[in-house]
């Protein structure tokens, strides 16, 4: 990515590399890490692999192991995120701080990815203001697609890809491993729901990669960059992109319910009366067709199916 001008806004950058990162004034000189631009780097912040150089070398020139070269790929450590959010005062900072924390706090370590938020001083040319990063937990599993097949065929496939790279002599059965997963899925439910309950607040779970399933069965967040008001008003709520985050994030949570729990959706529940409604989902679906035009990226499909 080459090295970025004092005066240029790394917020507004497309993608870091590892220089890049390590020219930034609140890294410290020589730090014995690697950076990579993870895959999921998008609109809200800088993802980047911390890794082991060590173990990058072995990825890179392969290990020897009975007599057959391997090429292991490099696990992170941790995630890097540089936030891409521009904060007015520490009052705003100090919101969205706050806000992570209630994802943290009515989740757990079983349901979120673990995440340590800092606030440094960004030297930017003569200046310096707020940037907000965090130090994220690593989680390795497979990405869930809340709009696409969550049965229990799908899962089975799940299953033998999760466990494709374990060295576990013993993996559970596929109808043991489904009840954990179904388990697990209803732990995180009642979680969310708490959480919308007592604090009006849900994370994004509309994208695409947002909730990882690991090789236990267990679900856990791990973009805690848009954690959205939960509203019920008859406008639909739009995020700071223009994306309807909230009533997708809510779909997505009815997606989950049907398919990871194996709960059917009652639709006399309030949230879901409220944001399942037939007209709702028209108007919703063609806000997010505005938002990807604007975007310039393509749909794939996010509709809610009904029945």
């Amino acid at each position: 990515y080459g090295l970025i001008p004092m005066t240029e806004d790394i917020r507004d950058r497309p993608g870091l590399g590892h220089e890049n990162v390590v020219q930034l004034n609140f890294i410290r000189t020589g730090v014995p890490f690697l950076f990579r631009r993870h895959y999921r780097t998008g609109l809200r912040s800088h993802i980047m692999e911390v890794l082991n150089p060590v173990d990058v070398t072995a990825q890179e020139q392969g290990v020897m192991i009975d007599h057959v070269r391997w090429f292991p790929k490099a696990e992170p450590i941790r995630m890097l995120r540089i936030f891409r959010t521009r904060f007015k005062d520490f009052g705003e900072a100090r919101e969205e701080l706050k806000r992570v924390r209630m994802v943290d706090q009515y989740l757990g370590p079983t349901h979120v990815a673990r995440s340590e938020e800092f606030l440094v001083d960004y030297a930017r040319g003569p200046g310096r203001e707020m940037l907000l990063c965090g130090l994220q937990e690593y989680v390795k599993g497979e990405r869930i697609d809340p709009w696409g097949r969550l049965d229990g065929e799908y899962l089975k496939t799940l299953m033998a890809r999760l466990h494709a790279d374990t060295q576990a002599p013993l993996r559970p059965s596929p109808g043991t491993w489904l009840l954990q997963v179904r388990h697990m899925a209803r732990s995180f439910l009642t979680r969310i729901r708490r959480m919308i309950r007592e604090k009006q607040l849900i994370p994004d779970l509309a994208g695409v990669g947002n909730l990882m399933m690991t090789v236990s069965g267990n679900m856990k967040v791990v973009d805690i960059n848009n954690i959205s008001r939960i509203s019920a008003e008859p406008s639909i709520y739009l995020d700071d992109k223009g994306y309807p985050v909230c009533d997708k994030s809510v779909q997505a949570l009815a997606r989950i319910q049907e398919g990871l729990a194996g709960v059917p959706v009652d639709e006399t529940d309030a949230l879901y009366r409220i944001f399942l409604e037939p007209g709702r989902l028209k108007r919703v679906e063609n806000r997010v067709r505005t938002f990807h035009m604007n975007a310039g990226l393509s749909l794939s499909g996010s509709s809610y199916p009904r029945a």
